[in-house]
């Protein structure tokens, strides 16, 4: 029988009291029965607006059929033919922007929460299933995937089931990207986005870690030395940027990278950590996406009573609404319509204030939104222990700089095509935040399907 509640079921979390002090999961997941029933409120419709939201392309309607019926692994089959990374997206995508937006029960009430339920069904197979996927048969063609990120890791296990041998070279000592390095573990437990390149490696996917393109091998060495017939390169958006304000040098300031770095992948959340990080009694965090929700509730879990610096009013925030509203519940602090100055010192060096300015909102900027203009003569101090950047990432320009004939843009993306990601180099291809700058975990897994397709047919070809 059909659900025609207005409203989802809610998702079960930790309470903010007791999740504030701890870094577990926060949500903790539909029960079989909550799933079915959500599932139950498809209506199945036969133009399918979600999957058209969709930017790898899950046949969602289908797959929640499948979990209305309690077929929960008939349902995973019919989401893994799509995406390679189901339990990730089902936490840290935002569904709300993308499939569940054009949801029709979101017309007359809340969508489907169909990330929710692709999160239930990704979670109900690593539980149950111990089966290894079947490997691919060989198709005799080797191609290199530059990143182990989501975009390095879509098009990885994309050009594996085609029965590429695959390798993927990563930087860091850990594959994963931003989804271990940045993105924390109450959001996104870093076993699970074990479980999925674990999944991708039983496809016979390789992972090479510790290696820098551009330093330890360019890419000319990768293709015309190592025999790889084409490269995809999914090398993120990881240098951080900062304001240029006086006193961004001090001890105490990070950039969010860094210090999401230390959290996430050197686990200096932990009481043996061995690597330090420095939240102190009092943390202001500059920026308003889902980064700095994810510093600030970092820092708060590290004992510190966080503000949020904002240019811009509360409206205007571009984080998800439910790390909003989650950062809120936690007690963090936010302060709008304010511009940091200058950072503050004592006399050994360390932060001990930042000086901000208070603004208005003007005519829209180039990006559509409000502009933000100070308001003369109305300064403001906050004391703090510590400052935490959270104003965007550009590109590293190592690969460009070492990479003969790869055109990029002025700020450092790499141009590439939109539909194939195809660069200026041939059998060169790129995707994700390496072109388009910091973007969603989704779109970027986006990205690398499209461009193993791309790749595929011109290895085919050639």
């Amino acid at each position: 029988m059909a659900n025609m509640s207005l409203k989802k079921n809610e998702m079960p979390v930790q309470d903010p009291e007791v999740r504030s002090r701890n870094f577990s999961e926060v949500a903790l997941g539909y029960t079989e029965e909550q799933a079915v029933d959500e599932a139950k409120r498809c209506l199945n419709c036969k133009n399918r607006p979600c999957v058209g939201g969709c930017p790898v392309q899950i046949d969602i309607p289908s797959f929640i059929s499948k979990v209305a019926e309690g077929e929960f692994e008939e349902a995973y089959k019919i989401i893994t033919a799509a995406s390679s990374l189901p339990a990730v997206c089902g936490r840290v995508c935002p569904q709300e922007s993308q499939c569940e937006k054009y949801c029709i029960r979101g017309k007359k009430g809340e969508p489907v929460a169909i990330g929710r339920l692709e999160r239930f069904v990704a979670d109900w197979h690593n539980e149950h299933i111990n089966e290894a996927p079947e490997k691919p048969v060989s198709n005799g063609h080797k191609t290199a995937v530059i990143g182990s990120g989501p975009s390095g890791l879509a098009c990885a296990g994309s050009l594996a089931k085609m029965g590429y041998d695959v390798t993927v070279f990563e930087a860091l000592h850990l594959a994963g990207g931003v989804l271990s390095y940045g993105i924390p573990e109450f959001r996104l437990p870093k076993s699970i986005v074990q479980k999925e390149i674990d999944g991708l490696k039983e496809l016979g996917v390789k992972i090479e870690t510790n290696t820098v393109i551009g330093k330890t091998v360019s890419v000319d060495e990768l293709m015309n030395e190592y025999g790889f017939e084409a490269v995809f390169i999914g090398s993120g958006a990881g240098l951080p940027r900062f304001m240029r304000i006086p006193g961004e040098n001090l001890n105490g300031v990070y950039s969010a990278n860094e210090f999401l770095t230390r959290i996430n992948l050197m686990k200096a959340y932990k009481p043996d950590r061995t690597t330090p990080v420095q939240a102190g009694n009092r943390a202001v965090i500059v920026g308003g996406g889902n980064v700095a929700m994810d510093a600030a509730r970092c820092a708060k879990r590290m004992g510190a009573d966080v503000t949020i610096v904002y240019r811009r009013t509360e409206k205007e925030l571009p984080a998800r609404a439910e790390e909003i509203e989650h950062a809120k519940e936690e007690g963090i602090s936010f302060k709008f319509l304010s511009n940091p100055v200058e950072i503050l010192s004592d006399e050994k060096g360390w932060v001990k204030s930042i000086r901000c300015q208070q603004m208005e909102l003007s005519e829209p900027d180039a990006s559509g939104r409000a502009r933000s203009v100070p308001v003369p003569d109305s300064f403001f101090e906050i004391e703090t222990d510590c400052v935490i950047m959270s104003i965007g990432t550009s590109p590293n320009p190592l690969i460009k700089s070492t990479t003969e004939g790869l055109d990029t843009q002025v700020w450092g993306g790499i141009i590439a095509d939109e539909e194939t990601g195809l660069t200026s180099k041939e059998g060169v291809y790129a995707g994700g935040d390496a072109v388009t700058g910091a973007a969603t975990v989704i779109l970027a897994m986006g990205a690398g399907k499209k461009a193993a397709a791309a790749m595929d047919e011109y290895i085919r070809n050639k």
